[in-house]
């Protein structure tokens, strides 16, 4: 059974671990360009890098949709650049996942699979997709709908330590990124991280720099940029957060849990 997952930052990534392991045959789908953030825990970076492991998992760039089952075949998860699912007739996938965290609703709709599975808002289970799964920190974090919308959203980071919106970098100006720090150092409240259109990007506490785009990417103010952890452990930028390992298990719920599929699953 093959899902397709739209995205390839750092929860769609906790999705593609989780079904991994359970033994699925996944194919992500990205930007040519990767805007991703949490680049040490995202498939995305085997856009620019042709190769990536997150959790002990590798994920190759592949160059077309022919090269998808033998990259499978070798233990890898297959990244595709097709951000327009140009290649979706050729995969003909059983799931599709959009993971891209758009905030806003698709173009496409249930057409795209037999399950098709929205993360976040801008999805509404039984119009635009089968399925969708709050992503939202909360009592409901990981709660697969089959009806009805996840939770608007909030803008407002996840409280670790105390520290909010503080723990989110983001670009003071448009521009391109020139990084001064690497993800997993550790810095002090004033270091600077980043440079953008000339303006320095600074820690606004001391903890870990848990994530950032890719140095020469071009922003847009305002856009975010980065993550500093006041937990100081440089060891878990390497690891699938607890919000992207809940989303996956909602995922795989959502998978088998669906009447369509149930037949393929436990013939």
């Amino acid at each position: 059974m093959l899902v397709l997952i739209r995205g390839g930052g750092d929860l769609a990534s906790g999705v593609a671990v989780r079904l991994h392991r359970s033994g699925f045959q996944v194919v992500i789908t990205e930007l040519a360009q990767p805007q991703v953030v949490r680049r040490t825990v995202s498939f995305a970076e085997a856009v620019p890098e042709g190769r990536v492991v997150v959790e002990g998992i590798p994920g190759v760039l592949v160059e077309t949709p022919d090269d998808v089952k033998d990259s499978s075949r070798q233990g890898n998860i297959p990244v595709l650049v097709d951000p327009e699912l140009s290649s979706l007739e050729l995969l003909s996938p059983d799931v599709v996942v959009d993971a891209r965290m758009r905030k806003k609703p698709p173009r496409e709709g249930k057409e795209l699979a037999t399950l098709v599975i929205g993360l976040g808002p801008g999805f509404i289970a039984g119009e635009n997709c089968h399925a969708a799964v709050e992503t939202n920190r909360g009592h409901d974090l990981g709660r697969v709908l089959w009806a009805g919308a996840p939770q608007p959203d909030s803008g407002i980071p996840g409280t670790v330590m105390g520290f909010s919106s503080e723990r989110v970098l983001r670009a003071p100006a448009d521009g391109e990124l020139l990084s001064g720090a690497k993800i997993g150092d550790r810095v002090k409240k004033g270091t600077v991280i980043a440079l953008v259109g000339g303006q320095a990007v600074m820690a606004s506490f001391d903890g870990v720099l848990r994530g950032l785009i890719r140095p020469g990417t071009l922003v847009t103010k305002g856009m975010k940029i980065g993550d500093v952890d006041p937990r100081d452990d440089p060891q878990m930028v390497f690891l699938v957060s607890d919000k992207s390992r809940a989303i996956g298990g909602a995922v795989l719920e959502a998978i088998l849990s669906c009447p369509d599929l149930r037949s393929d699953l436990w013939s």
